[in-house]
């Protein structure tokens, strides 16, 4: 008996002493994952400054649809996850990219699951963040103090779209290089900035190793790092303003909804649900891989497995240049609608330029991605080709073999 009262008095104290000398600003790691919400007093021993962060109150009028905003982030979480556990076995060369996929597809524990996984968040990703930004703009979230907040979500949309586009080119099937091939092309004849910026992307006259490389280091290097940025930003500035009030009317009167356990057992309850959603897509529908990536050689077909690249390949083919175009001047004009949109009103009717611009973004994304789909078996222009089947093409830069013709950018099965 004595032996049980002596270690939990060590225990007591051995915990009292770690209370005493944690900083309570460790807490902000749980409060970016969303575990926590309200602020956190640094003034207090981390124990007690964990339960008043747990203790804040929401407006009461937050409900089931805020969540959105979480559902984008908990992807976006399942991206960085998934996409961590396949760089360790991918390897961004044309002699062993493909390779590398069917290594992890076939000889890796599980890696079909997590290759699939990181597919369907990257889908998903893109709608839940539409669905999150047009509710903002409904709501007229948008408006004064929160301008920074929406242009900080626009830009992480944009991120978002990078983060696919040059995702998509890894696997180095002829799916994959075609579908970069052909929004590569067509982007080099928007005026003024087209040519150069494909010239930099690209690295070389044909989408090659050098393309292979830089979308990569990109990939995994560079657009994390803006990613990181934009989110401190974004909730930084959410939980400054705090949550934008009801379009009609003051807030409802009351103290609010605490955080735990109301809000985040909601959002507990979303997390489970998304998550099945995610897993259960990938194991029943997964992304099929094509043949290795073959410059000299159209294939028939290019099946799409992105969203973004049934958008991207509508534009092309009905729309051209113009059309990557005005989808970027779109978005750079809802990017700057909170400059412009500053009244008092926040009904959506009685804003009829600013429903417009919302409602043609929208529309036209969607209207593209079904126009896309309708693609999947057009082959690319033929003017594409770089060569006939069986020539060697040039040495590549980015290559990691001697003379890559058609046999070196095929790889071999490991």
């Amino acid at each position: 008996m004595g032996a049980r009262q002596a270690i939990r008095r060590w225990w007591s104290q051995f915990w009292d002493d770690v209370k005493s000398s944690t900083d309570a600003g460790l807490l902000a790691v749980p409060r970016f994952l969303g575990l926590l919400y309200g602020p956190i007093d640094t003034r207090l021993p981390i124990d007690q400054a964990f339960r008043k962060a747990l203790g804040h109150r929401l407006p009461p009028h937050v409900g089931w649809r805020h969540a959105l905003g979480g559902i984008a982030y908990l992807l976006f979480i399942l991206l960085v996850v998934s996409g961590v556990l396949l760089a360790v076995h991918y390897r961004p060369s044309v002699s062993e990219a493909y390779p590398s996929i069917q290594h992890i597809v076939s000889g890796v524990t599980f890696g079909w699951l997590v290759r699939d996984l990181h597919v369907w968040a990257a889908n998903l990703v893109v709608l839940a963040v539409l669905a999150h930004m047009t509710r903002v703009f409904v709501d007229a979230a948008h408006k004064p103090p929160r301008e920074t907040t929406w242009l900080a979500g626009i830009l992480l949309f944009f991120v978002v779209l990078a983060f696919g586009a040059t995702g998509y080119l890894l696997p180095w099937d002829q799916w994959a290089y075609w579908a970069v091939t052909e929004a590569l092309h067509v982007a080099e004849g928007v005026p003024v900035i087209g040519a150069p910026l494909v010239a930099v992307v690209r690295g070389d006259p044909f989408v090659s190793g050098a393309t292979l490389s830089r979308f990569f280091a990109v990939h995994v290097i560079v657009l994390p790092w803006i990613a990181f940025a934009l989110l401190v930003f974004h909730f930084t500035v959410i939980r400054r303003h705090g949550i934008a009030p009801p379009k009609r009317g003051a807030p409802p009167a009351g103290p609010g909804r605490r955080f735990f356990p109301n809000h985040l057992l909601r959002s507990l309850m979303v997390a489970a649900v998304v998550s099945a959603l995610v897993i259960s897509a990938a194991a029943l529908w997964p992304r099929p891989l094509g043949d290795p990536a073959d410059p000299t050689r159209l294939p028939a077909s290019v099946r799409s497995t992105w969203i973004a690249v049934d958008v991207s390949r509508a534009l092309a083919h009905y729309v051209g240049p113009w059309g990557f175009a005005a989808f970027s001047v779109l978005g750079v004009g809802l990017a700057l609608m909170p400059l412009f949109d500053r009244g008092p009103e926040r009904q959506l009717r009685r804003r009829p330029v600013v429903a417009a611009l919302g409602t043609l973004f929208l529309a036209g994304f969607l209207a593209a991605w079904l126009a896309g789909r309708q693609l999947r078996s057009v082959p690319p222009p033929a003017t594409l080709q770089h060569g006939q089947p069986g020539v060697a093409l040039p040495v590549s830069r980015g290559d990691s073999v001697g003379v890559p013709g058609a046999d070196s950018l095929r790889g071999t099965t490991p």
